[in-house]
C-alpha cells in the first residue's frame, strides 16, 4: 500500500510541477519527489533481498516488482525537474 502511495504522489507532483509557477512550490515539490524516491529505493532494497531468499510468487517478489515498475518510471521522468 505504501509503494502504491508514493507512486501516486510521484505523479501527482509531477502533474503539479508542470503546471505551477511558484518557485517556492517547485522547490518543495522537488525536495518531496527526492524524499519519496528514497523511500521508493529503501522499499526496493527490501523488496530485492527478500525476493532472493524465496523464489516463489508471493508477497515478496509482488512488492519487489512494484518497487521496480516505479523507480523504472521514475527514471524515465527524471529529467521532468531539468526542464
Amino acid at each position: 500500500m505504501e509503494v502504491d502511495f508514493l507512486s501516486n504522489r510521484l505523479r501527482n507532483i509531477k502533474q503539479s510541477y508542470k503546471t505551477t509557477e511558484n518557485k517556492a512550490l517547485k522547490e518543495r515539490l522537488f525536495t518531496e519527489n527526492k524524499n519519496i524516491f528514497k523511500r521508493v529505493k529503501e522499499i526496493y532494497k527490501i523488496a530485492e533481498l527478500l525476493s532472493k531468499n524465496n523464489g516463489k510468487i508471493n508477497f515478496s517478489n509482488l512488492l519487489f516488482e512494484i518497487t521496480k515498475r516505479t523507480l523504472n518510471e521514475y527514471k524515465f521522468e527524471s529529467n521532468l525537474f531539468f526542464l
